[in-house]
């Protein structure tokens, strides 16, 4: 049987589980939970993760040999003819030393990006693999020298002379891609002191080169969203060497170990390596799930290597005010001041133009086309696949020595693939429980919550309204069953409505009715015994003083009715058909009450005087 108290207790809870889950529902623990966990702090895990990740992030790279050296450089070729020789694998580990944390929300760091050859992955190329190549410093020297005056360009055809120096050598891979020493390059520092200071010159050597590079990230204190991105890189929100903000900003773009969270599908984001010599877009192109976690597909927009020919604002990447071909992007400043320029693989997407010299370029979207997936609310990447072509956009160097076929040329080097294929299996668990099971777990609580904070109260409202109220009705009915024997009958005075001749007729109706009535209230005396009797003596007796009381009433109305009519009585209101029938006929005569109590009635007064007694 339900209590009151137990009622009480059970509201209370199912205002409290609604409570509850109106808390979670507004509140959202989750994003607090989540935002302390992106927050980059001092020995936190995300900040762990994020200054050396576990992730397995491999460089592939593929180098154009060149197959008809000698027929090109003795003019029988006209075109330069290639073949893509690779993959060369290596696995690219992630560091950023931080230095320290600032009071603005940003910490400092020194990023480092050290290589490991990789021979398992390379598909049988050796590192030692002979191949024909392009001299990068004798035609990055010709392409520089060429232009200055007649005197500088003697002296360096004299050097080139006294070297030997071929536009195309003879060297192993590892030597074109880490570094191979040349004569000219070292007689060349010394003939343009300042202008490179390693002996040395391989093409992804220099692109690794980190050497007095610095930057602030944001830690994600005063946004999660911009936790691990980059807000300045050299103490600059620019790089030196674009104009205009459109091209020079790298505020907020990712080095590639964590994107900005929290992104719609249809929201771009930054993406910035050193190697590329920019901050470049990446846009959504579709979503699925990689490493079983919910990803947005991102790739470089359609004119990302435009120099303002498609859209005008990339006229700021046309170095000083020349401007190369589309699909090809000068990165001269960032290369110490060789005419390197960027393209996609096999010049995909790129002017015809490029192409124009090379034979044995096949490209292909499948094959070169960059994708990044990346997980929209932590902007953790989950796949990644950043491909690029490093190419030489040699002028006019026809005069030269050695170098004079290679004049007006886009001469493809090598391409490369960034690439991460999935998180490592501690990652996945970890994230997988930080991505999807929590916030099922809170969604499926704040439901349930609601659902037994709307059962409780609905419950208890039912036990209020229904039981409680249903059993007051049958006590209720209970008291109306008892109350009738006590039931009060409303006594006409009068019925004007009766014709005179009927009045004795009526009277003794009425007698009846009372015998009747009489007998009933006898009949439950004796139901009852004791307190019942008192109340029927007293009714009796009420009947009589009313007729009593009326009978002389009668008299004096009758004298004031000229036309000898009766007045209408309002029935009564009682259920009882004995009480309705009692009626009080006024003529105007003397009514003299009638003796009415029954011989049960007379048996009670009788034994209430013996008790008395």
């Amino acid at each position: 049987m339900y209590t009151y108290n137990r009622l009480f207790i059970q509201l209370m809870l199912g205002f409290f589980a609604l409570s509850a889950g109106c808390f979670i529902m507004f509140a959202k623990p989750y994003d607090f939970f989540f935002k302390q966990k992106a927050v980059l702090s001092d020995g936190g895990e995300i900040f762990e993760m994020w200054r050396k990740p576990e992730v397995e992030l491999y460089t592939k790279v593929y180098l154009f040999n060149i197959t008809n050296a000698e027929e090109y450089m003795s003019g029988v070729d006209d075109k330069i003819k290639v073949q893509e020789v690779g993959p060369y694998v290596y696995r690219e580990s992630l560091e950023h030393n931080v230095t320290q944390f600032n009071d603005n929300g940003t910490l400092s760091a020194i990023p480092k990006h050290p290589l490991t050859w990789v021979e398992e992955l390379s598909e049988g190329n050796q590192e030692n693999d002979t191949l024909y190549l392009p001299h990068i410093a004798l035609l990055s020297i010709a392409n520089v020298v060429s232009q200055k005056d007649l005197f500088t360009r003697f002296g360096l055809n004299n050097l080139i002379s006294l070297t030997n120096t071929k536009p195309i050598a003879k060297m192993t891979a590892r030597e074109f891609m880490m570094g191979y020493k040349s004569e000219l390059m070292t007689l060349g520092n010394t003939f343009m002191p300042g202008w490179i200071y390693f002996d040395k010159l391989g093409l992804i050597d220099r692109m690794y080169d980190f050497d007095g590079d610095f930057e602030t990230v944001f830690t994600g204190a005063d946004d999660v969203r911009n936790s691990g991105l980059i807000d300045t890189y050299r103490g600059s929100t620019d790089l030196p060497q674009w104009e205009g903000k459109h091209c020079s900003n790298v505020q907020y773009a990712s080095d590639g170990t964590k994107f900005r969270g929290g992104v719609t599908k249809n929201e771009s984001i930054l993406f910035y390596r050193k190697s590329l010599c920019r901050a470049a877009p990446l846009v959504p192109i579709d979503e699925g799930v990689k490493s079983g976690l919910k990803g947005y597909k991102y790739t470089f927009p359609e004119n990302m290597l435009d120099n303002g020919k498609y859209i005008k604002e990339n006229e700021c990447f046309c170095r000083h005010g020349k401007c190369l071909p589309a699909g090809l992007i000068d990165v001269t400043d960032c290369y110490y001041g060789f005419p390197i320029a960027l393209s996609y693989p096999h010049f995909w997407k790129g002017d015809e133009i490029l192409s124009s010299k090379v034979e044995g370029l096949s490209p292909n979207p499948e094959l070169h086309e960059t994708a990044f997936w990346i997980e929209p609310v932590s902007g953790l990447p989950l796949d990644v696949s950043s491909k690029f072509q490093i190419n030489m956009a040699l002028g006019d160097i026809t005069s030269i020595k050695n170098a004079e076929r290679f004049a007006n040329m886009y001469l493809p080097l090598l391409w490369f693939d960034i690439t991460m294929n999935s998180l490592p299996p501690s990652m996945k668990q970890r994230f997988g429980l930080y991505l999807n099971i929590l916030p099922l777990v809170e969604q499926g609580a704040m439901y349930l919550l609601f659902i037994t904070g709307a059962i409780f109260i609905l419950s208890t409202v039912y036990v209020l309204t229904f039981k409680i109220m249903f059993r007051k009705q049958q006590n209720f009915d209970q008291w109306k069953e008892n109350e009738g024997i006590y039931a009060r009958c409303e006594v006409p005075m009068s019925d004007t409505d009766v014709e005179s001749d009927n009045k004795h007729s009526i009277l003794k109706n009425h007698t009846e009715k009372f015998k009747d009535l009489g007998a009933k209230f006898s009949d439950r005396m004796y139901d009852t015994v004791g307190s019942v009797k008192d109340r029927v003596v007293e009714e009796l007796h009420h009947v009589k003083h009313v007729f009593d009381r009326r009978s002389s009433k009668h008299t004096e109305t009758d004298l004031r009715n000229d036309n000898n009519q009766y007045t209408a009585i309002k029935q009564s209101d009682s259920d009882s058909d004995d009480c309705k029938y009692l009626e009080v006929l006024d003529d105007g005569s003397g009514l003299v009450p009638t003796k009415f109590e029954t011989e049960r009635s007379e048996k009670l007064k009788e034994l209430d005087s013996n008790e008395r007694r």
